[in-house]
């Protein structure tokens, strides 16, 4: 859809919309109160501002919303049918994976949930499922405080990268 479009549809509308983008029910909240917009640039950012103005709360709120890279491909289909779509375009690295890949992403999201209490969240696109699991195991040893930055950060670019397929043609 357009700019125009987007900004004139009924907030219900909007508002589903935007959840395709991120899961966060204030982010979604926080985004309502911008339209409309006047561009596309401005749109990616207040869907920024408002992101990193969330508590950690609501970020984890927006990581639930995420399947988890490389597993379980069927259910995520349709507990997250809404995205589904964009979800396996952005992790179509993992297609291509070994057997050997997969189980050790498995085990590593296991190992990362366990640890941080969320899901592993990486901007997928173009990443291969070799590449996502160096950054897995390269993050595992965070600490906590840092770990939730870095994963705020990868949905922050998931999200703009939603919002771009959004408005696309």
């Amino acid at each position: 859809m357009t700019l125009e479009q987007l900004n004139a549809l009924p907030t219900p509308q909007l508002a589903e919309a935007l959840r395709q983008c991120c899961g966060a029910e204030a982010w979604v909240q926080g985004m309502l109160a911008k339209f409309p917009v006047p561009d596309a640039d401005t749109l990616m950012d207040d869907a920024k501002t408002v992101w990193f103005a969330l508590p950690e709360d609501d970020w984890r709120e927006a990581f639930r919303h995420h399947p988890k890279i490389g597993q379980d491909v069927e259910s995520l289909r349709r507990k997250f049918a809404s995205t589904a779509q964009w979800a396996a375009g952005e992790q179509s690295g993992v297609q291509a994976a070994s057997e050997e890949t997969l189980q050790a992403l498995a085990a590593g999201n296991t190992e990362y949930e366990q640890k941080f209490g969320y899901i592993f969240i990486v901007f997928a696109t173009g990443k291969t499922a070799e590449e996502m699991l160096a950054l897995l195991q390269a993050r595992l040893l965070n600490k906590s405080e840092d770990e939730i930055r870095e994963a705020a950060t990868e949905q922050d670019k998931i999200t703009r990268l939603r919002l771009e397929k959004l408005l696309a043609p």
